[in-house]
């Protein structure tokens, strides 16, 4: 917990800096006008891990990699050094004795959290050991005909490879996904602690389901998985979105920052790519105000934040997206084959569904969507009935829209409407909940708690909402503190736990050690270069660092 702890005070100072500088450097305007300071936390994060990219293009991920972050920090720091003073004396006089106990409690618990838990089996398969290539090497060519789930490219794994502290000889750290999960309890905590009005907002319905999401995950963030960052993203997204509304905030510039986390999240993973279509609202709002120049400005920076992603795909794969091959632009001799990518794909989406054999992948929706919604839970089959019965309402307000043009609704259907493709496009492709529950959660959401917002002025002395939370924030806090004080141990109170290691046998191939499993498919973090099964002799030329080909060529 000492280790996590000490790793998430150099994250919050070098992603702070690097958020207000990004920040200062696009709005051109002292104090960047952003009214959280967490704002910058999470432009940083974002900065960073587009840093963590680059670097791993043409280098390991590792002691220089860190060296020149603080360089630029430091850099940064000297260059900004009066308003970021005013900044942090802002912060200490506003900041009130309730707010700072909040933080450092939610510090403490979410550090807890990540120094132990459950390891996600993919974990052991895949994410342990491309975060190690990006330690040892940063980007291979054709990584990904070694073992193909090493091509599944997620910024995540960068970012996770940076703060991971591998170089200093001891275990590799994993702390980021808690990281995130911190962030996002302090802007859930932001709906209680700066609350001026009684009634519920929209954005207040969305932060509960974003802290049930945190209280699911609190036992599992430990691990490096994208789809924690993903999910996380997306619930910040909309939250701050929403927010943004409620403040009736007229300018397109946070907005379009928003949208730019956004093409941060689709970095993390392709799943959360619908999430764009939030561009459609600062887009129109610059067109009407003929901002050409702020149009060019978003563009380049979206185009520049993905840049790294798409050339760590080509290296890695030989697509720019792998596994889908409908875009195919290159001839590499590391491409992997074209018939293996399909397979992948297809698999993906078969696992989604719940089911593992691959030769289902053609069945029609009405065959495998009932039997996918028998297997969930009960409090998913009721999320699954409110999103089925909210897209009616949808419908019918977009309707509405058209009839009475209303400025309000508008901003609605952009918000949920995103989150209504969003979760048509999970539900019909590959429904796994772990790769979109948060659409399947807060599409309802919206919909239905647009409507009690219509129509609570009338319940309103009931305060059927507050009641609600009460009763169920009750509930779920005490079987959360109970779970918690259950497994509570001082086994993790100086290191974080460590990644698993499987057994392996080892055999050689061009003077390198390569590992696969003695059982299972599964490796770890420690034996390294390792794959599910025993690889031939695929090496493009005498070093590993020339990479991997198909074994056809």
């Amino acid at each position: 917990m000492i280790s996590v702890i000490l790793i998430w005070i150099y994250m919050t100072a070098t992603c702070y800096i690097c958020g207000y500088t990004a920040l200062r450097l696009i709005l051109k305007t002292g104090g960047c006008g952003i009214k959280k300071q967490s704002s910058y936390l999470y432009a940083g994060l974002a900065f960073v891990t587009v840093y963590a990219q680059f670097f791993s293009i043409f280098s390991k991920v590792g002691l220089w990699a860190n060296v020149l972050l603080i360089v630029i920090c430091m850099v940064c720091t000297f260059i900004l050094r009066k308003e970021l003073k005013e900044q942090f004396r802002s912060f200490l006089l506003t900041i009130t004795p309730v707010k700072a106990g909040a933080i450092v409690v939610l510090f403490l618990i979410f550090a807890y959290g990540t120094s132990a838990g459950i390891i996600h089996y993919d974990t052991g398969l895949y994410h342990a050991q491309s975060i190690r290539w990006i330690e040892e090497y940063g980007v291979v060519p054709g990584l990904g005909n070694l073992h193909s789930r090493l091509a599944y490219n997620s910024s995540s794994f960068c970012l996770s490879a940076l703060y991971s502290f591998a170089f200093l000889g001891g275990q590799s750290y994993h702390c980021c996904a808690g990281f995130m999960a911190f962030l996002l309890s302090l802007v859930c905590a932001e709906g209680i602690l700066d609350r001026k009005s009684k009634r519920p907002q929209l954005s207040d319905f969305v932060r509960v389901m974003a802290v049930y999401y945190l209280l699911i995950i609190f036992d599992e963030m430990v691990s490096p998985a994208s789809d924690y960052f993903m999910v996380l993203s997306v619930f910040y997204i909309i939250i701050r979105w929403l927010d943004l509304l409620e403040w009736k905030e007229s300018t397109y510039l946070p907005y379009g920052l928003l949208c730019l986390f956004g093409v941060f999240t689709v970095t993390v993973k392709l799943s959360g790519a619908l999430i764009l279509l939030l561009t459609i609202k600062p887009a129109i709002m610059m067109i009407k105000d003929k901002k050409g120049k702020e149009i060019a400005l978003f563009l380049s920076l979206g185009l520049l934040m993905a840049l790294p992603f798409f050339i760590r795909n080509v290296i890695l794969s030989g697509w720019l997206v792998y596994p889908f091959t409908s875009v195919d632009l290159f001839s590499f001799d590391f491409k992997i084959p074209k018939g293996m990518a399909d397979y992948d794909a297809k698999e993906i989406q078969v696992w989604g569904r719940g089911f593992s054999d691959v030769t289902r992948y053609d069945e029609p929706i009405g065959q495998w969507l009932p039997e996918w919604a028998a297997s969930l839970d009960s409090i998913n089959k009721v999320f699954l009935l409110l999103a089925l019965s909210g897209l009616i309402i949808f419908i019918i307000l977009c309707v509405y829209f058209v009839i009475k043009r209303s400025k309000e609704t508008a901003d609605f259907l952009v918000v949920s409407g995103t989150m209504a493709v969003s979760f048509l496009f999970w539900l019909t492709s590959a429904p796994l909940i772990r790769y979109g529950c948060v659409y399947l959660w807060v599409f309802p959401v919206l919909v239905w708690g647009f409507i009690y917002l219509k129509i609570s002025p009338r319940l309103d002395r009931y305060k059927l909402f507050w009641v609600l939370l009460a009763v169920l924030g009750c509930y779920k806090a005490g079987a959360f503190v109970y779970e918690t004080a259950r497994s509570a141990s001082a086994e993790y109170l100086i290191h974080q736990k460590d990644y698993e290691n499987f057994e392996t046998v080892s055999y050689e191939l061009h003077g390198y050690t390569f590992y696969y499993p003695a059982s299972g498919d599964r490796t770890g973090y420690k034996d390294f270069p390792a794959s599910p099964v025993k690889a031939e002799d695929i090496f493009r030329g005498e070093t590993v660092e020339e990479g991997f080909r198909d074994v056809i060529h």
